[in-house]
């Protein structure tokens, strides 16, 4: 008994050791950032610039790998069943996190299980249309919505994302009738919109600023509570559909399983990241606010927001398309 507690203690050290080694090392390889919706999207822009600032600060090459389809949940089961040795992560929106397990009657993955990281970013919405539609101000488009009940059409990038989901609020609180149009990411939305092909959209600012800009699309309202500076002249949301707030977030998880040490280690470098003075001056640009907290602090988050989105869904009896 003795020699046998004697090789449990040894091989508990060894194994101590080696995890401490292992992160140490870590990365020794290329990382792999999961994204599970199109290029193009507000969730892909912060990982290109999270992924550009993670190789340079660790030497080793970091990429960004887009993997589309079932709402965010082809890419988040790729992640989930990956090796969990911090070389294949998930950077989403809070679709396949939070909103999925609502929606969808069954996943091939449990969203609670991967391993927090940190909440990257966050960004209030627009509500936009394509200027073919015969509205310059939210109340203009309600009225129009209500004289003709289905015939107008919303975008999203997704089904269970948020412009889906606040598509469906929007529906509800404003008692009208829109047909939802899923793409497959917000840059395929994005095309149709400005092609007339589509009529109204809740985007990311990030993504539809500059078409805003050069007058390709309409922006009707902001998502925030306050008017956005970014977009000066353009009313709040919840002028005219009371405490309705559109915000899309980004968050960084790991596969369950892999070693604390390397949690920590990816925890420590995206803190690093999110201070640097050019990704804070790019995500202001991007109307995107840095976050970079910790992974208890992303845990509560995702368990407060798994709550409100889940009420939602419920409520206005939003469905998997």
């Amino acid at each position: 008994m003795r020699l046998k507690r004697i090789f449990q203690t040894l091989l508990g050290v060894a194994l101590v050791h080696g995890l401490a080694a292992y992160a140490q090392e870590y990365p020794a390889k290329t990382v792999k950032l999961v994204v599970p919706y199109a290029a193009g999207g507000g969730g892909d822009i912060v990982a290109r610039i999270v992924a550009e600032k993670l190789q340079a600060k660790w030497g080793q090459t970091v990429i960004v790998e887009n993997r589309v389809g079932a709402g965010g949940n082809v890419g988040a089961e790729a992640a989930f069943r990956a090796t969990p040795d911090g070389y294949t992560l998930l950077l989403t929106p809070q679709g396949p996190l939070v909103v999925n397990k609502a929606l969808y009657p069954k996943l091939a993955f449990d969203p609670d299980a991967f391993l927090p990281v940190s909440l990257l970013a966050a960004a209030y919405g627009v509500l936009v249309v394509h200027p073919k539609v015969a509205a310059t101000s939210v109340q203009q488009l309600i009225a129009l919505a209500r004289a003709n009940p289905d015939r107008l059409n919303y975008a999203s990038s997704g089904t269970g994302t948020t412009a889906h989901l606040a598509g469906e609020l929007f529906k509800s609180a404003a008692d009208i009738k829109l047909v939802h149009v899923p793409y497959k990411g917000t840059g395929p939305a994005l095309t149709d919109l400005l092609a007339g092909q589509v009529d109204m959209m809740f985007a990311e600012v990030s993504a539809a600023g500059a078409h805003i800009r050069d007058g390709r699309l309409r922006a009707l309202a902001v998502g925030s509570e306050k008017q956005n500076p970014l977009l000066p002249g353009v009313a709040s949301l919840s002028d005219t559909v009371p405490g309705m707030v559109v915000m899309t977030w980004y968050g960084l998880v790991a596969p369950p399983g892999t070693p604390a040490a390397v949690v920590n280690k990816l925890v420590a470098s995206i803190a690093e990241v999110m201070k640097q003075p050019d990704v804070i001056r790019r995500m202001q640009e991007l109307s995107v606010v840095g976050i970079g907290n910790t992974p208890a602090e992303f845990a509560l988050f995702m368990k407060q927001e798994r709550e409100r989105w889940g009420k939602v869904v419920r409520e206005t009896g939003a469905k998997a398309e």
